[in-house]
């Protein structure tokens, strides 16, 4: 398989809602099989389609929790139902995120504690996993992809600030921007 550029912030394709995946075909089977060697090369956790140019509605996810259970799957046509994010402050030790889209940075961002994913897989079979904690926090990420946001757009206050410094720095917020896991290095 191969390993994709991922699109960088400000690409159109990561700030537009993504469309229902409609072709479970070769295609698609072969997308999905590059997504995981992308995210393995990056090394991240979760992907989405938006983010390797593919408007479409669908990410892969690769997690192992602190009890070693590893948590692998492709969600296709998602929809993601979350309980209330708790009030205040995002914790900055326990609670930072990053994205393979802004990649090389890290920021707090309240969460909802769980989330339930459902979802189809590659052989339109319908699934449902309920998740908390981490992987909560992952299907939150990779399901904003689908609907045109990134982690940083949700950010307040000072860490907003900080992002958009980092943005403008690194000359990013540009359409047709692109790294490539395993060969860009990119500063941190």
């Amino acid at each position: 398989m191969a390993v994709l550029p991922i699109r960088i912030c400000g690409d159109p394709v990561l700030h537009s809602p993504a469309t229902e995946v409609t072709e479970f075909d070769t295609v698609l089977h072969e997308l999905v099989e590059d997504m995981y060697d992308t995210m393995a090369a990056a090394p991240g956790v979760g992907l989405a389609g938006p983010q390797v140019g593919v408007a479409k509605r669908l990410f892969v996810y690769d997690w192992t929790d602190d009890s070693d259970t590893r948590h692998r799957g492709v969600a296709i046509n998602p929809t993601l139902w979350i309980a209330p994010v708790p009030a205040g402050d995002a914790d900055p030790e326990t609670e930072s995120e990053g994205c393979l889209s802004f990649p090389g940075e890290r920021f707090p961002l309240r969460r909802s504690p769980r989330a339930i994913l459902q979802a189809v897989d590659l052989e339109q079979q319908p699934f449902e996993v309920r998740a908390d904690g981490w992987l909560a926090r992952i299907f939150q990420h990779e399901y904003d992809h689908l609907d045109g946001l990134l982690y940083v757009d949700r950010l307040t206050d000072g860490p907003a600030r900080t992002a958009a410094k980092v943005e403008r720095k690194r000359g990013w917020g540009v359409p047709g921007q692109s790294w490539l896991p395993g060969i860009d290095h990119l500063e941190g």
